[in-house]
């Protein structure tokens, strides 16, 4: 019996000889030369393409600037379409012997990354900063000036506008001035200087906005009195002041999922003093009232109402004459409404708009009757998503939008370019070239400027004629063929069905680049599975942060949309309503294991995955819900619990008022369920998703006994960690699916790896 034990340990180890030996190349002598490339590799693929960033300004009908990166460095380059000509904006030679002269030290003229540069309509002045000083310089004589100090003031991202503060208004035909003065609305009359107080009943608790609105006819004036909630606050412990010094506390205004909101109540006031009220009838117990703004006449105010519960979103109007409140468009929905894709376009007639909806299960644009509500026409159709409307063209009735997913035979992500009349017909491809586009119409609508690309070949710019899609003149093509001879190749686009066996599910797959298909690989996934976007590449890129350094540990790393993200359909998206642990995970298992089918060197019993922010709430919550897949987990700055999140994000997709999803979500109320080997990461700075949602998964996880890794990080924010939390995720993976010690960091800091 001894022997026969022993002989069938041999054959089990015999078995696995070939795996082992292979992924011995790998992780014994090479894994150091591994760390070696994920640390400097992508760097150097990146300094290989230039001309990667393309931010391009219209000054007028047919002429553009934008910054052109070259081999000697940067351009500020004018494009004159009309006349097809190139020029610099500048003589860069000249501005930097004058900018070295102001300064006293050398200038590198092709150094030349302003953070911020404006250019004069009439290309006489231009505005930059450098060396953290402002700049203005005088085009046509040379003359350099200095205006001072670069004041960075920075901003954070979750204040509310209060809307106080003295701001004179002028009404339309210059006869009368308005502004809020002690809560309350006064009027000016310029000829006879009287001033008259139009409300009376504002005060510190329910004061008047500044934001006044003249009707076009000067007779009345649209405000709305403000009643803030109770200030909900973000306390952040700054442990390690930079400057030294004893701890401190930082405060931020952050109001949680169920928090109250700020309430606004519209008023029209007459400069002969009436005033009109609106029945709150239909818009009770709004999240937003605002959009406020007037037809033509002057007789019609109109503004915008989304309810609570993110379920109703109306479109209403309220007479100038008595006050009466009407609906001109309701949307519906029994999940919610998508807030960011909500378009309102009021056309010149004072009679229709248009407006984009998701009612079909696609966003699509529509045209309605305004006075009376009633919907005239839907103006595209198809499962396909309209994405952004560019330019509505009245005098043409024709409307240029980008949408994705009209063409069935490519990757439905994909953005193009259209025209389409307000009739829904005639629509036109103006962007026909393969890829994925980027694109900017001239002011005029002449002339669209594209930039379109895919994973494997790179940026292409050109202007198009805006009516037929006609390349008129090409503008830009990046090179990459110095970056092929580096190593590089693209990511590898794949699709797979989903968890209904039905619905295509697209990813990529990135391999290192020392790729041997004979060797196994682990698999490591990439997330970010929230809904209001999709986050799989389709543009080129030489270095797909983070996950290409990643691959060069030895992983297979993938990224994958899977249902709950946007895009596709409201059915697609919709499954993550009230239950964001979905996180798309059952059609990310399943691509995966598709891709693996084809694939013999993805070793899918050995699967990773992180994230950060809302995907490290979904890595964490990948190894809580299926570690018989997923082995081990990086959860960077997680949204572990959306109840300790803030409002306007979660409530949207948990619902309002908090329920019982948003427990049956959260990674804290969940962690006892951890099997598999798990790493946090957090700044204790973090004013985006608050560190006491890691800290309390910390906690939860303590009490139930289990076994993990905290990186703290003090005097950091919303993070994935640096170099720093970069390193500890390739230390973690490596020694949880590899099952190998990471070299030592002392050595690696020698041999050139980046500091913190």
């Amino acid at each position: 019996m001894r022997s026969l034990r022993y002989g069938l340990f041999l054959c089990c180890l015999f078995s696995c000889l070939p795996a082992l030996a292979s992924e011995g190349l790998a992780n014994g002598a090479d894994l150091l030369s591994a760390y070696q490339r994920a640390f400097q590799l992508p760097g150097k693929w990146r300094q290989a393409v230039k001309g990667l960033s393309f931010e391009p300004v219209w000054i007028d009908s047919s002429r553009f600037w934008f910054r052109s990166e070259e081999d000697e460095g940067f351009r500020y380059v004018l494009i004159d379409v009309r006349a097809a000509t190139r020029t610099p904006v500048f003589d860069h030679v000249r501005l930097a012997a004058q900018l070295a002269e102001q300064i006293g030290q050398v200038v590198d003229e092709g150094a030349f990354n302003f953070p911020h540069f404006s250019l004069a309509p009439d290309l006489s002045t231009m505005d930059f900063i450098f060396a953290d000083r402002l700049w203005h310089y005088d085009l046509a004589s040379g003359v350099l000036n200095l205006r001072g100090p670069a004041v960075a003031t920075p901003g954070y991202w979750g204040n509310e506008e209060e809307e106080r503060g003295r701001i004179e208004v002028p009404s339309l035909d210059g006869r009368k001035v308005a502004w809020v003065e002690g809560w309350n609305l006064k009027l000016l009359d310029a000829a006879s200087g009287q001033i008259t107080t139009l409300s009376q009943d504002g005060s510190a608790e329910h004061y008047y906005s500044n934001r006044l609105i003249w009707s076009p006819d000067s007779q009345h004036i649209a405000a709305a009195r403000i009643t803030l909630p109770a200030e909900r606050s973000l306390l952040l412990l700054e442990s390690t002041p930079r400057e030294g010094g004893l701890p401190r506390l930082q405060t931020r205004h952050y109001p949680r999922a169920g928090d109250p909101v700020i309430q606004r109540e519209p008023r029209i006031f007459g400069i002969d003093g009436k005033v009109l009220e609106a029945d709150p009838a239909l818009f009770p117990d709004p999240y937003r009232l605002d959009g406020f703004r007037w037809n033509r006449r002057g007789d019609v105010l109109s503004f915008d109402y989304a309810d609570r519960a993110y379920q109703l979103y109306r479109v209403l109007g309220m007479s100038a004459s008595d006050g009466r409140v009407w609906s001109q468009v309701e949307e519906r929905s029994d999940t919610y409404i998508n807030l960011p894709r909500i378009y309102r376009f009021d056309l010149a007639d004072d009679r229709h708009m248009l407006w984009a909806s998701e009612r079909d299960g696609y966003n699509h644009l529509y045209l309605y009757e305004r006075v009376s509500g009633r919907k005239i026409r839907q103006i595209t159709h198809g499962l396909w998503y309209v994405r952004d409307v560019l330019r509505v063209d009245e005098l043409r009735r024709e409307i240029v939008f980008s949408a994705n997913g009209v063409n069935p035979a490519e990757d439905p992500y994909l953005i193009r370019y259209y025209r389409i009349g307000f009739d829904g017909k005639d629509m036109r491809d103006i962007t026909p070239a393969p890829g994925m586009h980027s694109a900017w119409l001239s002011p005029d609508g002449r002339y669209l400027l594209d930039r379109w690309s895919t994973l494997s070949l790179p940026p292409q710019t050109a202007v198009r004629d805006a009516l037929t899609g006609e390349v008129l003149m090409p503008v830009e093509r990046v090179d990459d063929r110095t970056l092929k001879t580096l190593g590089w190749s693209a990511p590898e686009p794949f699709v797979a069905k989903g968890r209904d066996g039905v619905t295509d599910i697209w990813g990529v797959i990135i391999r290192p680049s020392d790729f041997d298909p004979s060797r196994v690989y682990p698999v490591i996934e990439c997330i970010y599975a929230s809904p209001g976007g999709q986050f799989v590449p389709k543009r080129f890129m030489p270095d797909h942060w983070p996950m290409t350094a990643m691959a060069e540990l030895g992983f297979i790393v993938v990224q994958i949309d899977g249902m709950g993200t946007s895009f596709r359909s409201r059915s697609f998206e919709n499954v993550i309503w009230k239950n964001l642990a979905d996180s798309g995970l059952s059609d990310r298992i399943a691509w995966i294991k598709a891709a693996a089918q084809t694939r013999p060197w993805m070793d899918i019993s050995r699967v990773g995955i992180f994230g950060a922010s809302a995907g490290g709430h979904s890595a964490m919550a990948a190894v809580l819900h299926h570690p018989e897949f997923y082995k081990a987990a990086f959860a960077a700055a997680g949204s572990h619990d959306n109840r300790l999140d803030k409002r306007w994000w979660n409530e949207q997709w948990m619902g309002y008022p908090v329920g019982p999803g948003y427990a049956a979500s959260s990674n804290v109320d969940n962690a006892w369920r951890l099997t598999r080997p798990l790493m946090l990461l957090v700044g204790e700075l973090d004013d985006n998703v608050d560190p006491a949602s890691t800290l309390r998964v910390a906690d939860a996880l303590i009490r139930a006994k289990k076994d993990f890794e905290l990186v703290f990080m003090p005097g950091v924010g919303h993070t994935l960690g640096g170099s720093y939390g970069d390193h500890k995720r390739y230390d973690f993976f490596v020694r949880t699916l590899m099952g190998r010690s990471p070299p030592n960091w002392q050595l690696l800091e020698d041999q050139g790896r980046p500091s913190p």
